[in-house]
């Protein structure tokens, strides 16, 4: 899809608008097809809303948390999830630094083409494609799964037998007629989706605390010797996991009530909040199965599939929120290959509109003001997808959603590694805009791009854990983020890398 930009638009901030944005009485009368802006007045809240579904908190509750502490340092789990999450947080400030110097609503592809050019930039954009749309298809198998699980659960014997598919393709239709719409509505549904899984993990989490767990409330996880006592590495990938779609605050740059002010303020947020949730929720399990016998709680759920959140619920509030908790973990998925649905049809739509990708993609509908035509495409790529998987007959949870996990955890390493040397870049050769701002625009960027090598080499040396495939596989799944960076680079070949401001 991608293309070489080519005409004297190629490389600038991104092209004006052709003509006035048509009238509410002539949007009625006219074609939905437009090549006008996007347009929407979402606040802080709103965004961070559709960041945290991205991040599904419930499903990394209930599927990374165990194995984090399962896989990893048992009961030292939680600062697994509490160094990804500062990891993070370091890598946001340069981000943040460099975002009102970055005008286009193109998140990584922006900031790298403002800092390392355009072919670098061209590169990240197919990193960035392949990264969504991997975790957004294995999202979907999950999906599947899961519907069926819960209904089998509930003794609904006839409609669990249904194929996994059939439900992925169900919630599919769905996402394309919200992500067709204008964004607020997708804004409205995923925060109803977001504050029911938050909440309904916050109350176990407090009971946990108030009923003093298993062996009483203490803080032994964060301890150097909980910590140390496994492969620490390993709760940091799956914690990295967790916060995947995190930095598609900038995404929504054109729909944003003040993207100055807003944008920065969003992803400092998202990053806050989910991290909290994830260290805190991690360290209420513990507490909840005691942090001596936590590691064979965890084996043991793992090993008949059963599901220590869910059995946490069932033990400490009982079987009504236990019940609630697996319906809203549908919900959660639902709310996460929305929310990816629609960062990757404005990721196409940005594209589009720099001449990197179809023309019509940056069609913007007159009346619901969204990339509808990219919605679209997307819609069908998805599609696409999910009935390959069906036909090749893989295993949703773990060969679908495990594969792609892992494609997408590779890809959204190398992607925040790119844009923090992009960070280095501009403001190196813009000292002027650095001035008397040494830890925003040098040592933070500097730091984050050491942590996210470290991070980059616990996600190679441990890929197998995430997609549950063998070693041949793993190369193979976890080369494709880095083929689609040369890829994006030769496509940009002949052009000179140079500065955009």
């Amino acid at each position: 899809m991608l293309r070489k930009p080519t005409g004297p638009a190629a490389g600038r901030e991104g092209p004006k608008p052709s003509r006035p944005v048509p009238s509410p009485r002539s949007s009625r009368q006219s074609s939905p097809r437009s090549s006008g802006n996007l347009s929407g007045r979402l606040g802080t809240g709103s965004i961070v809303f559709m960041v945290i579904a991205a991040a599904a908190p419930l499903t990394v509750v209930g599927g990374n948390v165990p194995l984090a502490i399962a896989e990893g340092p048992g009961a030292g789990a939680p600062v697994g999830f509490a160094l990804a999450s500062l990891v993070l947080l370091v890598f946001a400030v340069g981000f943040v630094t460099m975002t009102p110097h970055v005008r286009q609503a193109g998140a990584f592809y922006a900031y790298v083409t403002r800092g390392l050019g355009e072919r670098a930039g061209l590169g990240t954009a197919a990193v960035a494609l392949v990264t969504y749309t991997a975790i957004q298809a294995g999202v979907y198998g999950y999906l599947g799964w899961a519907v069926d699980s819960v209904l089998a659960d509930f003794g609904l014997g006839g409609a669990a037998g249904v194929p996994w598919w059939v439900w992925s393709l169900t919630a599919a239709g769905i996402v394309a007629f919200l992500g067709y719409r204008h964004i607020e509505l997708s804004s409205k549904v995923l925060g109803v989706a977001l504050v029911l899984e938050i909440a309904v993990v916050a109350v176990l989490d407090a009971v946990i605390l108030a009923r003093g767990g298993e062996d009483g409330v203490n803080v032994t996880s964060f301890t150097p010797d909980a910590a140390l006592s496994g492969p620490l590495g390993v709760a940091v990938l799956f914690a990295l996991t967790g916060f995947i779609g995190f930095e598609s605050t900038a995404v929504f740059r054109d729909e944003a009530r003040d993207p100055d002010r807003t944008i920065p303020r969003a992803t400092y947020c998202a990053v806050l909040v989910i991290g909290a949730f994830y260290t805190l929720s991690c360290w209420a399990l513990v507490l909840g199965a005691g942090t001596d016998k936590v590691t064979a709680v965890a084996d043991a759920s793992l090993a008949d599939g059963g599901n220590m959140l869910m059995d946490a619920a069932g033990a400490y509030v009982g079987t009504a929120l236990r019940d609630m908790t697996q319906v809203l973990l549908l919900t959660s998925l639902f709310a996460c290959v929305l929310s990816f649905h629609n960062v990757i049809a404005r990721y196409t739509f940005t594209l589009a509109r720099q001449g990197l990708a179809p023309a019509r993609l940056a069609a913007v509908h007159t009346r619901h003001r969204s990339p509808y035509v990219s919605s679209l495409a997307q819609s069908c790529t998805a599609l696409l997808l999910v009935v390959l998987f069906a036909a090749l007959g893989v295993e949703p949870l773990v060969g679908v959603f495990g594969s792609m996990a892992g494609v997408s955890t590779v890809g959204m390493v190398l992607l925040m590694l790119t844009t923090s040397a992009a960070v280095l870049a501009f403001f190196t050769r813009h000292p002027e805009l650095a001035r008397g701002r040494p830890w925003q625009t040098r040592i933070a960027p500097a730091l984050a791009a050491t942590g996210l090598v470290t991070a980059l080499w616990l996600v190679a040396s441990n890929f197998t854990l995430i997609t549950g495939g063998g070693v041949g596989l793993g190369i193979a799944l976890g080369a494709i983020p880095f083929a689609a960076f040369a890829l994006g680079l030769a496509r940009g070949g002949g052009r000179a890398v140079r500065d955009t401001g």
